[in-house]
């Protein structure tokens, strides 16, 4: 392993405000701790993500991930059971990144690996370009001079040994990576930060950086539909948009045949002029016998993410006289929201019967039908 990166997911971030933390908060229709997450991976980083297991395991599915790490009491404590984890990998360099900052800037990441050449760290940091004011009571105590202060942004990165060394010397109460290195009297340079490089903090931090991560050009609508079917059977389970119902049969199919899935797949392929499952997921494939379908819809979120876009909303029908559907929606609407990675508000499932007529009305088959909108840029 060359370059590996410890992605710090364990805080709370009650400065914000909000009973999610921050970093599971929805941008641009995905958890901000997967627009950091892509962010290092396109850098070419294996990713160890710290925090808690089961919310991070649903923001990065699908994603190339080593296992969770659970966090420690501080951030300190979390990024050395990050380092700990990745020893046997043996990494050359690590970075450190805040899952709260979900946009680095392009060049940040081989600058910093530059400047490794020359010294064990290297972290961003922009110039402190406002006057400085100290503050007691409500009143200015004294302005301070802003020369040769920078602001510290992450990712940080370090030689891998030599940022476990710093962990496990000793010092106590650093804020930051660098500040370990710093204390044991280490070189750690300085690379160009950027005002993009944005740490969601705040709530109008959120509109800050939706600006800055759509500001390649004005989104327009698109529009897709999807419609599959799949024949009932015996001895098999009933799983229908991402959750498993009591039925006395289940849908045949090469992976585990959930339709709803298959046909939102379909309408978000589409929307994109993307083709379908099947061109995705060849049926038939070894791979895919048996497989969840909720991999099949990370997928199709991930195309949504790569084209830079966001999903809107979307709907599925799904069509049958049995299982009855209606006590079961709310449970499909929260498991495809997790999947897709965006509020729930956005997801609709219902369903309808044929009056009994056709295969559907025979109890023969189910069949589903969706439709979903994307912005996506022009």
């Amino acid at each position: 392993m060359h370059l590996a990166a410890i992605l710090v997911a364990a805080g709370t971030g009650s400065r914000f405000g909000s009973d999610t933390p921050k970093q599971f908060l929805t941008l641009l229709g995905q958890p901000v701790i997967r627009h950091a997450a892509r962010a290092l991976i396109e850098a070419g980083a294996d990713i160890q993500p710290v925090g808690d297991a089961a919310s991070i395991a649903g923001a990065l599915d699908g994603l190339p991930c080593l296992a969770v790490v659970p966090g420690g009491a501080t951030r300190q404590d979390s990024v050395l059971a990050g380092l700990l984890a990745l020893e046997p990998h043996a990494p050359e360099f690590v970075l450190v990144h805040d899952a709260a900052r979900p946009l680095i800037p392009t060049g940040t990441v081989p600058a910093l690996l530059a400047a490794l050449e020359h010294a064990p760290g290297a972290i961003p940091a922009a110039p402190v370009a406002d006057t400085l004011k100290r503050v007691a009571g409500g009143f200015i105590q004294e302005t301070v001079p802003r020369d040769g202060l920078f602001r510290a942004q992450t990712p940080q990165a370090f030689r891998f040994d030599a940022l476990l060394a710093a962990h496990r010397s000793g010092v106590t109460g650093a804020t930051d990576d660098a500040s370990l290195l710093e204390a044991l009297g280490q070189a750690v340079a300085i690379v160009p930060g950027s005002e993009s490089n944005i740490k969601l903090t705040y709530p109008d931090d959120l509109a800050r950086l939706e600006a800055a991560m759509s500001a390649t050009g004005p989104m327009v609508p698109r529009v897709g539909t999807g419609f599959d079917v799949h024949v009932l059977t015996d001895n098999r389970p009933m799983v229908l948009c991402g959750v498993t119902v009591p039925h006395d049969k289940g849908l045949a199919g090469h992976s585990d045949a959930d339709v709803g899935i298959h046909a939102l797949c379909d309408a978000i392929y589409g929307a994109l002029a993307e083709g379908d499952i099947g061109r995705h997921f060849p049926p038939g494939g070894a791979a895919w016998k048996n497989q969840d379908s909720a991999h099949f819809l990370a997928h199709a979120a991930e195309r949504i993410a790569a084209r830079g876009g966001r999903l809107v909303n979307a709907d599925v029908t799904l069509i049958c006289e049995r299982p009855k559907i209606t006590p079961h929606a709310p449970a499909m609407r929260q498991r495809l929201a997790e999947i897709l990675g965006v509020d729930v508000g956005a997801i609709s499932v219902k369903a309808t019967t044929t009056e009994r007529l056709g295969f559907t009305g025979r109890g023969e088959g189910i069949a589903a039908q969706a439709a979903v909108m994307v912005l996506v840029p022009a």
